[in-house]
């Protein structure tokens, strides 16, 4: 049987993991002591079919039956403002929205000042059990006698008439790799050879605060500004409010930065009646994008059997079922239910 080792346990790594295991011996590494301990456990756990470029839509349509077992109805409500008519314009027909009174958008989040001057609705965004999406995911690995290995560093990755993969003085080897390392996918590329896409992790920061006024948040939607400068989602009976920050920074163990989350939390205050009083804690998480924000699937045009899982930007959950079965199916040469279009645009050859 065929030697698999993927780099990274995030969902990228995971579901590919899971869908290739059925047809070869997968081993899983992971430079932390559990799966999506980076950008997949910082994720908004949001599905929302319309989110992301055309590729990425293409993945989300494709990915919906997968998701409905992980999905609890949330829907979103973009919110616009005096002047701001040409971005909500610009965001209503992005997002394939319904535009409704800001009286009908107070039925929703009853915290709304009078600031905010148009409004709209979509009731298909979903919450996304992330957790359990992972762990049933890491399941089917273990279940088709497929190795989890966490807590080991890949250092080095030399490939002769198979891979070599070295975590410190451990060293596993197989026929092939998968690279979804995520914020470190370049940096595996590197360590094997390979030459790097121009992954760019950038960091996105959030906020915990009350339930804005005593409120029960628990069935408000996902609420932002236009041109998504700032969202607000409920989160265990709190809201988590974000700046939607995007910025460029080396891999590490992210955090907040403080200032961008102060400018955050204020364009949030800028449209509701409820003053921020008191930031319960505060984190951050690193989302990757390729040159053209868009993933990166599928075997590296030099080197084939170093296959790249990358770039997931803040596409990684709505989009890893179907991401995950393309990369088995590029891996395996099994034929893919893409449309070749959306197969080509999503290529690592498009860099080379």
């Amino acid at each position: 049987m065929t030697g698999i080792i993927v780099i990274g346990g995030g969902i990228a790594g995971i579901s590919a993991a899971a869908r290739l295991s059925a047809h070869a011996h997968v081993t899983v590494i992971e430079a932390e002591d559990a799966l999506g301990y980076h950008a997949s456990g910082r994720s908004a756990a949001l599905f929302e079919e319309n989110y992301g470029c055309a590729s990425v839509v293409a993945l989300n349509r494709a990915s919906a039956a997968y998701h409905q077992p992980y999905l609890t109805p949330r829907g979103f409500l973009l919110l616009g403002r005096t002047g701001e008519d040409t971005g909500f314009e610009a965001d209503l027909a992005d997002l394939n929205s319904v535009e409704i009174t800001v009286d009908e958008a107070r039925t929703f989040v009853p915290i709304l000042n009078d600031t905010v001057t148009r409004a709209a609705y979509h009731a298909s965004a979903q919450d996304i059990d992330t957790d359990r999406m992972i762990q049933d995911f890491a399941k089917v690995v273990r279940g088709n006698g497929g190795q989890i290995i966490t807590g080991k560093r890949v250092t080095g990755l030399e490939h002769g008439s198979n891979w070599t993969v070295h975590c410190g003085t451990d060293a596993f080897t197989a026929q092939m790799v998968v690279n979804a390392a995520g914020a470190w996918a370049d940096q595996i590329a590197t360590l094997a050879g390979v030459r790097p896409i121009g992954i760019t992790p950038c960091r996105r920061s959030m906020a915990r605060i009350p339930a804005p006024g005593g409120h029960d948040v628990t069935k408000w939607p996902i609420f932002f500004g236009v041109g998504e400068t700032w969202y607000a989602k409920p989160d265990a009976g709190k809201l988590l409010v974000s700046p939607a920050d995007e910025d460029a920074v080396e891999p590490h163990d992210a955090w907040a930065d403080d200032m961008v989350l102060a400018e955050g939390l204020d364009r949030y205050a800028q449209h509701v009646t409820e003053p921020v009083t008191r930031v319960e804690n505060t984190w951050a998480g690193l989302r990757s994008f390729s040159p053209d924000r868009t993933l990166v699937l599928g075997r590296d045009p030099a080197r084939p059997s170093f296959i790249w899982c990358a770039g997931q930007g803040g596409y990684g959950f709505q989009t890893a079922p179907a991401a995950s079965q393309l990369v088995a199916d590029l891996t395996l040469e099994h034929p893919s239910e893409l449309d070749p279009g959306v197969i080509a645009a999503l290529s690592p050859e498009r860099f080379a």
